[in-house]
């Protein structure tokens, strides 16, 4: 950062802004006031900051900005989902998904720009990798949609389920989680925020030592060594014995069950085989599963599996497994379903 560069308040923490207003003369209460003014309220004018001195506004008007994405477009779907695509500063594209069901309201984050895992099966994966978004631009997907909705209208999860692979930016992660369960900026239960992941096992550990109340969701797919380095490359470094050991992990520290995601694809993962397995290798996890069913991703060879075959695989598995659902796939119309984001402009 060049001598001359502003501070973009967006990206500092709640003691590193209260660190800033002391460095700047004022009291620890002036840098409160202000991360509530940006991290809950929203406002990026300084000269809107009424309860903040005239000098004190004026100083950071000289020495700071407020950066936000831009949002390039918003579709809805049929069902109600709404995916939004951001512009960020370096014109990089990204989304996020409003998903309505019944008294919840969803929002699904990205983490990165492209994701560097690659799953055959995803969108996201077959466009590559980017970059990693910074704490600032995964807050303010929750920030900007929350703005735009109506009066009374509230978000109530968050689950990073969007673009990229979440451990694998740990630390920006983490201080996007902080702003979005601290009072004075979106005031969210960690209860209510879910990570997902395919398996980075280090990264499992770490997140059981700093925060394990939040949700954890592990990208399953397959309980098959060899299917699931196939569908997820980076599974060859994290083998399913490793994970289970970090997934039993996690959910003895956090106390609550952990999710188990499991993308059902035709003639892939979908045989009672694949149940069989699967329902072994949750044995001893608390945990529940979730099933969805693959959503078709243009380009791909990949295909849903039939009604049959889901209901059997579910059927099978619970209650050889503590608990089963079989997930409703919402935005498919608009590619905003698991695995279709590719970050594009449409």
């Amino acid at each position: 950062m060049s001598k001359d560069a502003k501070i973009n308040l967006k990206e500092l923490s709640l003691p590193e802004t209260i660190d800033l207003a002391v460095a700047l003369g004022k009291k620890q209460y002036s840098g409160r006031q202000l991360y509530k003014w940006i991290f809950n309220r929203g406002v990026d004018n300084f000269a809107e900051m009424t309860d903040l001195g005239k000098s004190f506004r004026e100083l950071l008007s000289e020495r700071c900005e407020i950066k936000k994405l831009q949002a390039a477009n918003k579709v809805a779907s049929e069902d109600g989902t709404v995916k939004t695509v951001w512009r960020t500063e370096d014109k990089l594209f990204i989304e996020s998904v409003l998903i309505p069901d019944d008294d919840r309201l969803t929002l699904c984050m990205s983490s990165q720009a492209g994701c560097p895992i690659g799953c055959d099966f995803c969108a996201t994966g077959k466009m590559g990798f980017k970059r990693n978004l910074t704490a600032g631009e995964i807050y303010d997907q929750y920030l900007l949609t929350k703005l735009s909705l109506e009066a009374g209208v509230t978000i109530t999860n968050i689950v990073f389920m969007g673009m990229g692979e979440p451990l694998l930016n740990y630390d920006n992660l983490i201080k996007a989680t902080n702003a979005l369960t601290a009072q004075s900026g979106a005031g969210m239960s960690a209860r209510k925020i879910t990570v997902s992941t395919v398996g980075p096992v280090n990264g499992i550990y770490r997140l059981a030592e700093d925060n394990p109340r939040l949700n954890l969701a592990i990208s399953l797919h397959t309980a098959i060594e060899t299917k699931r380095r196939k569908l997820i490359p980076i599974a060859g470094k994290y083998p399913l014995s490793k994970l289970k050991e970090a997934a039993i992990h996690f959910a003895k520290v956090a106390d609550h069950r952990i999710t188990f995601e499991y993308l059902l694809i035709k003639d892939i993962n979908d045989s009672l085989d694949d149940a069989k397995a699967l329902a072994e290798y949750v044995r001893g996890i608390p945990c529940k599963i979730n099933l969805i069913t693959y959503n078709t991703v243009k380009g791909l060879p990949y295909r849903r599996p039939s009604e049959d075959a889901i209901l059997a695989f579910r059927d099978y598995l619970y209650p050889r497994a503590p608990a089963v659902t079989l997930r409703k796939s919402k935005g498919a119309d608009i590619a905003a379903a698991c695995g279709q984001l590719a970050g594009r402009q449409s």
